[in-house]
């Protein structure tokens, strides 16, 4: 009887490190930019006539999320701001420029979230601080989980989208357009390949 129970807690003990691992693991995320299946996507309007859209090309990023524990969620998102696209290369060049991302002093830009909040039906408010053009301020990300679950190359995978708008003054741009262009609409696609 005592060599079974010594057994056991002896397996216990061996499998108990696993079974850790994997817990800590189990919801850990990288997001799929090589297969580009996420986006960071811009809209400003254009002296309120019409709109500029564009993206950054170059950015990467991980999170960890467990739909059942959405509080205790967090993401972590680097953007090499150099690789703005308007589709308009003159334009590129200038919002290059120190007018606005000034991207020779500041190549970078980041997002790492504090808090998630769950509103429920798979909405939730991500909130964090955003370091742009080299100024950190919070920021507020309106999120929405797409699905999550099996890919058919043997992987799993979870999908969001998000949404928030932020004052270009805020991050100290010089460039100023008027009233109707002071404010940049960002929208996020992420999805997520478990690590």
């Amino acid at each position: 009887m005592k060599k079974h129970l010594i057994a056991a807690v002896m397996s216990s003990a061996m499998l108990a490190p696993m079974f850790v691992a994997n817990t800590v693991n189990a919801a850990d995320y990288v997001i799929d930019t090589q297969g580009a299946h996420a986006f960071i996507q811009f809209k400003v309007s254009h002296l309120g006539y019409s709109f500029v859209m564009g993206r950054f090309n170059d950015f990467s990023g991980d999170f960890s999320f467990d739909a059942s524990k959405v509080e205790q969620a967090s993401i972590n998102v680097d953007i090499n701001t150099d690789s703005v696209d308007s589709n308009h290369a003159e334009r590129d060049k200038h919002l290059r420029s120190p007018d606005f991302l000034n991207t020779a002093k500041f190549p970078k830009a980041s997002f790492k979230s504090t808090s998630v909040q769950d509103k429920g039906d798979g909405k939730f408010v991500v909130n964090g601080d955003f370091t742009f053009n080299g100024v950190t301020k919070p920021l507020a990300i309106d999120a929405v989980m797409i699905g999550e679950g099996d890919d058919p190359w043997g992987g799993y995978r979870a999908g969001f989208t998000g949404t928030t708008t932020f004052k270009m003054k805020d991050y100290g741009m010089k460039m100023d357009l008027g009233p109707a262009s002071a404010n940049v609409e960002l929208e996020l696609v992420v999805e997520g390949i478990k690590k």
